[in-house]
């Protein structure tokens, strides 16, 4: 059997559309995870498990327990959008998640800037 390293040091996560709506809810979410102030559900890495072994075996460990994962307080986020506000205000623009919720995460989420966007001109609407 192979081992495999645990991992060390920061995972950049880069985000193709950074201020969308898709993606200011997986970082508020993210973020308000990681100060504890939600649960990850919905998240295979942080609560799912894995049938180890035949069925009558009942051996169900986590996922995060049984593959050596970067834990979340290493993930470094960055990305690109054509609009250049930070996360908080593209989040805010979005609409999804509410002003009580974003207020948690609104210093993480306002450090996240975008990088410049390549468009072409000629593919955005009048």
């Amino acid at each position: 059997m192979t081992n495999i390293e645990q991992p060390g040091g920061k995972l950049g996560v880069l985000i193709v559309g950074l201020n969308g709506a898709v993606s200011t809810t997986f970082l508020a979410g993210t973020m308000a995870v990681i100060k504890n102030l939600a649960k990850p559900i919905g998240s295979l890495t942080q609560m799912g498990t894995i049938r180890i072994g035949k069925r009558i075996d009942s051996r169900f460990p986590m996922i995060k327990d049984f593959v050596p994962l970067a834990e979340l307080n290493d993930l470094v986020f960055g990305g690109w959008d054509i609009r250049n506000e930070n996360a908080y205000e593209g989040a805010l623009y979005a609409g999804v998640l509410e002003n009580k919720d974003l207020k948690m995460v609104k210093d993480d989420l306002e450090s996240i800037r975008p990088m410049k966007a390549v468009f072409e001109k000629s593919m955005l609407k009048d």
